[in-house]
């Protein structure tokens, strides 16, 4: 997620590609995606034996749709390379069947994307300028209630924090993968979505399970609400022991955002210093 100091489209820490992306703003309807040379995949920081991505040499692995199915893709990241990185990998609508319709870096932008485009399915990250991906879940509730024309969400985030897969899945979310997914199983789990299925990483999975198990509802926490979808990802890095400077590499901002954010949140939840932080996340299971 950016920051308001960062750089335009700069990546996240899976977004596998180095190819130019486009304009940050919406795209315009668009077709196949660019040049097959541009495919990479998905998830930079796959864990070992972990699937790669096809290459476009036409493998048998390359991501790939029975013939004749189409869906229609709406992307949804605030990191622009990201982006392109996707739309090479999925986008080639004649092999995968994706077509990607439209591409959106913020929340305002990704509702007035998705409601002049109509998409079948959104793959939508979590942490977005604007209120993240719950903002938009609500603001296109009534898209997602429509009967005849219904438009589908999959989370798809560098994120496996529990309260960001619930978060989701409750605004309405079909379901939630990492971006360590490979092409292939993306392009399975965006028609799945379509056909009305719910999709889950394995692993994010026990965290629904467990969060919909009971008929209470956990309470809602309105210290943690207070703060924003960026704060809450600087609160985690520093209650797991990241100095500020690792935590500017790993979200690229820069240290003095950091250090802002920090300050933010530590005056938001009435904290004095990052020790008494830690064992506020820690109480809560953040970390």
């Amino acid at each position: 997620m950016s920051d308001a100091n960062e750089p335009t489209g700069a990546g996240g820490p899976d977004a596998g590609t180095t190819g130019a992306g486009t304009a940050g703003g919406p795209a315009t309807p668009t077709g196949a995606a660019g040049s097959a040379g541009a495919e990479a995949p998905l998830g930079a920081g796959a864990p070992s034996g972990a699937a790669t991505a096809p290459d476009p040499a036409g493998a048998p692995d390359q991501a790939a749709a029975a013939p004749g199915r189409r869906v229609r893709v709406v992307l949804v990241d605030d990191h622009r390379m990201f982006r392109t990185g996707v739309q090479a990998e999925i986008g080639q609508t004649e092999r995968t069947g994706v077509e990607v319709v439209g591409e959106a870096a913020d929340v305002d932008q990704a509702v007035t994307v998705i409601t002049a485009t109509r998409p079948e399915v959104v793959l939508l990250d979590v942490h977005l300028p604007g209120g993240g991906g719950v903002e938009v879940l609500r603001r296109c509730s009534p898209l997602m209630a429509d009967a005849e024309q219904p438009v589908r969400f999959l989370a798809l985030s560098v994120s496996d924090a529990a309260e960001d897969v619930i978060g989701v899945i409750r605004g309405g979310a079909r379901g939630y993968v990492t971006k360590t997914i490979t092409g292939t199983d993306l392009v399975d789990s965006v028609f799945r979505v379509q056909d009305g299925d719910a999709v889950f990483s394995p692993r994010l999975a026990g965290f629904v399970l467990d969060a919909f198990a009971s008929t209470d509802a956990p309470p809602v926490d309105e210290d943690l609400d207070r703060l924003t979808q960026r704060e809450r990802e600087v609160l985690r890095l520093i209650a797991r022991g990241y100095a500020y400077k690792e935590i500017a590499k790993q979200l690229f901002i820069s240290v003095k955002t950091v250090e802002s954010h920090v300050s933010a949140v530590l005056r938001k939840l009435q904290l004095s210093n990052r020790h008494e932080l830690t064992r506020w996340a820690t109480a809560r299971r953040l970390v």
